[in-house]
């Protein structure tokens, strides 16, 4: 069964960081491409960044180009987002999400249930 377990939110304040991990059971990374998406209150869902696990290549939002940084630990099977420089526009769920072989981003085939980012003073 695959499983995808998101933690490291919370309450911070403007300038401040986190480090979110996305715990993977399931699957293999190198096989995936993993993402971090977030949704904010009233709005959908924003694309934040993807790493492919067969090369390592990133790519970022724009948004958060320079301050959030995505990684993976392949021995722990688990993904990463350090969020630097925080705002309180960056308050949102956040959810990882895993795209297989088959399939491309922004097309998913699992999904973390998400975990709370508040920014704020």
């Amino acid at each position: 069964e695959v499983q995808l377990v998101e933690s490291g939110g919370g309450l911070v304040q403007p300038g401040g960081s986190l480090r979110l991990s996305c715990a993977a059971s399931g699957f293999t990374f190198d096989d995936y491409a993993m993402s971090w998406v977030r949704q904010a209150p009233g709005k959908g869902l924003e694309w934040l960044s993807t790493i492919y696990g067969y090369s390592g290549t990133t790519y970022y939002t724009d948004s958060v180009k320079g301050r959030f940084t995505i990684s993976t630990d392949a021995a722990k099977n688990t993904l990463y987002l350090q969020m630097n420089s925080l705002k309180s526009e960056d308050t949102a769920v956040y959810r990882c999400a895993a795209a297989g072989p088959e399939t491309t981003p922004p097309e998913y085939d699992f999904w973390g249930q998400g975990t709370q980012v508040t920014v704020s003073s």
